[in-house]
């Protein structure tokens, strides 16, 4: 078979059965979650102008080097836009927007784009969940954030994944900080890489994010935020750490995690899944932003959110070999041998009443029909045949068993049959 001319583009895929089975099966799990929490979907645009997204931070590779921009096609004054890399920012600014009534819970789910190279579990179009709690500066706020995350993977039945925690402090811990993280990495310049010199004159804080080999002896030396916090980020930080602890959810404590993005403040986590490798490890993760609406043109706001990406989470729970049952397959698959109507009314009857129903096409033969059946995964096969059509009734025959056949009355197969599936399955 030829190759198609047209490729997928690079970084991006067909995502296809039983994949995308899978995944909307996760996004159910998120969305029960999240609306059990009080949060209510957002569904934000695809681009935004791109100040929005600029205003995360200059020193990050998402915005110097991994956006898509473009220019729209209004020839008096074209907008420059991109589209967007991560949610936080676009949320922020329907907040700034819009102006809710805080506090101001909502969740997400929808592509992002990141010009990166390809790899495992990393795509140029990927797909993200979130959730995003704005309007206060209570750390049960972020207790809250958090244990929702870990809801969602114990719901969907992770049991190996990490919680990373740390934090970054204030405006004025950050200060002390940097300072101190200027004084050290230009005593130690010369064994950085050149990409950790360049980020450290826009933002030494971003070289600890570094993952190249010959920086990490550097920043293994390198002061901790946790020496320079001032009492009231280690008091936010201490009824963090208890809540979590009262609800009996374990993290470890990171003192170099600061997460790739510029707008964090205090509270900063990371979900990993250790069997995964651990340079890909990073399922989801998130913390305080209180500066970013205000960045956007919106009042002075405190935030705090997490990300998850779905096709890593995907990985570690194929990691962990499970998620597989909870595809939902077909139930039924209708065999007609008397030109196709009766498949076509029956099939629209019985999934008004929620059974997942398919059937042939093409006035196939009964054996070749009887073949797609088998293939189908189908748990019962209904055949409809020329006798069966003349008698008013259906033929059930069990897929998955022996084989064995019944003989139905056409007119109560909807009500008996949800039962017979029911002890089909016994």
């Amino acid at each position: 078979m030829s190759k198609s001319r047209y490729q997928a583009p690079k970084g991006t895929r067909d995502i296809m059965v039983p994949e995308s089975n899978r995944i909307s099966s996760v996004l159910k799990v998120f969305e029960d979650t999240l609306n059990s929490g009080g949060y209510g979907q957002i569904i934000s645009p695809l681009f935004e102008e791109i100040g929005v997204f600029q205003r995360i931070g200059g020193s990050s590779e998402v915005v110097t080097k991994e956006m898509f921009d473009f220019y729209d096609k209004d020839p008096k004054s074209p907008q420059h836009l991109a589209l967007r890399p991560e949610l936080t920012a676009s949320i922020c600014r329907a907040f700034a927007q819009h102006r809710p009534v805080t506090p101001w819970k909502v969740w997400y789910q929808g592509p992002q784009f990141r010009y990166e190279k390809p790899q495992a579990g990393r795509y140029r179009q990927f797909l993200q969940v979130g959730a995003e709690l704005l309007g206060t500066p209570d750390p049960h706020a972020d207790i809250e954030i958090i244990a929702i995350a870990s809801n969602f993977f114990r719901k969907i039945g992770l049991s190996g994944i990490k919680l990373l925690l740390n934090s970054l402090g204030d405006a004025n811990s950050r200060k002390s900080y940097n300072k101190a993280l200027v004084e050290y990495f230009a005593s130690n310049q010369e064994d950085l890489s050149e990409q950790s010199q360049e980020t450290m004159l826009k933002n030494p804080l971003r070289v600890l994010d570094s993952k190249r080999q010959e920086d990490q002896g550097v920043i293994e030396g390198a002061p901790l935020i946790t020496d320079f916090l001032n009492s009231d980020s280690v008091n936010h930080f201490h009824i963090v750490q208890d809540g979590l602890s009262l609800l009996g959810i374990d993290y470890e404590l990171t003192p170099r995690l600061v997460r790739g993005l510029d707008y964090y403040t205090k509270t900063t986590f990371e979900f990993v899944a250790p069997n995964l490798d651990s340079a890909q490890n990073a399922v989801g993760g998130g913390g305080r932003y209180d500066g970013l609406v205000e960045a956007l043109g919106g009042p002075p706001t405190e935030g705090i959110g997490f990300a998850i990406g779905i096709e890593r989470t995907l990985m570690a729970c194929e990691a962990e070999n499970i998620l597989d049952s909870s595809v939902q397959s077909l139930e039924v698959f209708i065999v007609d041998t008397t030109g196709g109507k009766e498949a076509l009314v029956l099939s629209e009857e019985l999934r008004q009443i929620g059974i997942r129903v398919d059937r042939s096409f093409d006035q196939r033969s009964m054996k070749a029909q009887m073949k797609a059946a088998d293939r189908s995964g189908a748990e019962l096969a209904i055949i409809i045949g020329t006798d069966e059509l003349n008698e008013n009734q259906v033929t059930l025959r069990d897929l998955r068993g022996e084989g064995t056949q019944t003989v139905l009355d056409r007119q109560s197969l909807s009500k008996k049959l949800p039962k017979i599936l029911e002890e089909t399955r016994k």
